[in-house]
């Protein structure tokens, strides 16, 4: 018998190659065949985060993984989880906490510490599971940052697991990537190997298969599978702004998000880019300012630098301009502190200590603290002359914000949330996730002016997805030479597409 593969690890020779994608995938092809299945993601650098049950912090992806391995998401499935806050510093958090920030070069020295928690992390992963599937970080041909590696092969070498790779056929020069990058790893890297999958391919897989044939004999590497192009997928993106929608609706309401220069949890908005009856439009620097019904402001990991970058653009004027005409206003997180009256940041927990006005459009002061708000939550929502309705998400934020009344428009398990200002014009909460239940997607989008509103399960939405990615894997991939001792759970007939 077959010894037990306890580890797969996907890596890709650019980023967006698709490894969150196939890693989801494979974690809901094995939780289909009744094997326990966890994701791991060593180091992560994302401004998408999730919060797990007992209060940690980890990248989004990991999250979608572990839904789709049907089980709850840990601190241990992403050890280490990098927050960008300026161009060459981060936040750094470690099995779901914050620690410390500091700039690149420092980082990467620091990486020989954190690998004991790295480690640490797997091995408990490993023993409470038949197999992990481990998704890489950028690619592992990125010559300048190999000393030291934490989040590719560096960590595949340590323990010792092996590896596939992955490219996006859809950006050019596929063979190119796939043989280069195989080029420049060392010889025991290039052993882990255990062959290649091609992603993202339109067209007819005949007019591809000479250059198969000709990877294979160069590298002595099998083809795993060759993947088709997903149009409309319903996938959470890791980091990089989705903006791809659904086919509209006759009836739309207009909602523009200005894009911040320090974005976080910008996976708020797909529940809305999935939504036949939204026009959703991001705005970034330098771009005109669409007309709309709704402005949502999102969070951002640098509050106080974005607020002044969102005055340089002049969307302070196109907010004001905007209220004037009878539109409406709201703000998550970050967000939703700038509309208050005022941020400040007395220890410099996000840049240099200070304090900034806000938009004044809520009565709500807000200082930033060290000890962050890390939690899920449920309670209910209650929008102007709406009944009540349910609601869940989570919070993640630095901010202490003061002035919420009693009757605020969001009570949760813990207390009141949010606020409304301007006639009930403007709309603030620190609910991360919150389009994410129709009732409470309804009741939002009724009030910014949406008449009728036929908002879809994002859930189930999110759910076919994964099973889709998983399909797809099930029918163009060889599983059984990654898997061979469950060779037998996996249809052969349905692996020879490619």
């Amino acid at each position: 018998m077959q010894p037990t593969i306890k580890a797969v690890m996907v890596q890709g020779t650019t980023s967006d190659a698709g490894k969150s994608v196939l890693a989801a995938g494979l974690c809901r092809v094995l939780a289909r065949k009744g094997i326990n299945v966890a994701p791991f993601k060593s180091q992560n650098m994302a401004l998408n985060s999730a919060v797990t049950k007992d209060g940690g912090e980890i990248g989004r992806a990991q999250a979608v993984q572990a839904q789709a391995c049907r089980i709850e998401p840990t601190v241990h499935m992403n050890p280490v989880l990098l927050k960008p806050n300026t161009d060459i510093g981060a936040q750094i958090i470690v099995q779901g906490k914050a620690i410390t920030d500091m700039d690149a070069v420092s980082y990467h020295g620091y990486k020989k510490v954190v690998m004991s928690s790295v480690m640490e992390s797997f091995a408990i992963l490993q023993h409470e599971h038949d197999t992990v599937v481990i998704e890489g970080a950028g690619s592992p041909a990125e010559i300048n940052l190999r000393e030291n590696d934490i989040a590719n092969m560096g960590f595949a070498e340590e323990a010792d697991i092996p590896v596939i790779i992955i490219a996006d056929i859809d950006r050019g020069g596929v063979f190119a990537h796939l043989y280069g990058t195989l080029a420049l790893l060392s010889e025991s890297e290039q052993a882990r190997v255990k062959g290649f999958v091609i992603n993202r391919f339109r067209g007819d897989v005949k007019l591809l298969e000479s250059g198969l044939d000709w990877l294979e004999e160069k590298t002595g590497k099998p083809v795993l599978g060759v993947l088709p192009y997903l149009h409309g997928l319903m996938l959470e993106a890791e980091d990089a702004i989705n903006s791809q929608q659904v086919e509209a609706a006759d009836q739309q309401l207009n909602v523009v998000v200005p894009v911040l220069t320090r974005v976080s949890n910008h996976t708020d908005f797909d529940p809305l880019r999935m939504h036949p009856q939204v026009n959703l439009q991001f705005v970034g620097k330098g771009q005109p300012f669409p007309a709309a019904d709704l402005i949502i402001i999102p969070g951002t990991k640098s509050v106080r630098s974005d607020l002044a970058f969102l005055r340089e653009q002049g969307w302070d004027k196109n907010i004001e301009r905007h209220l004037r005409l009878g539109g409406k206003v709201m703000g998550i997180c970050g967000g939703y502190q700038m509309l208050g009256e005022q941020i400040a940041d007395p220890e410099g927990i996000e840049g240099p200590a200070g304090e900034s006005a806000g938009l004044g459009y809520l009565a709500t002061q807000t200082v930033l603290a060290k000890n962050k708000q890390l939690k899920q939550t449920t309670g209910t929502l209650a929008m102007p002359e709406q009944a009540t309705v349910p609601v869940r998400g989570y919070e993640i934020h630095a901010g202490v914000t003061t002035g919420i009344a009693v009757d605020a428009p969001v009570q949760l398990a813990d207390g009141p949330d949010g606020q409304f200002g301007v006639d009930n014009q403007v709309f603030g909460t620190y609910l991360h996730g919150i389009f994410e239940q129709q009732e409470a997607c309804d009741a939002i989008l009724s009030w910014a002016g949406l008449e009728a509103t036929q908002t879809p399960d994002f859930d189930a939405m999110r759910e076919q997805g994964i099973d889709r990615v998983a399909d797809t894997l099930e029918q163009y991939m060889d599983l059984g030479k990654l898997w061979p001792e469950w060779a037998d759970k996996f249809d052969a007939t349905l692996s020879q597409n490619y």
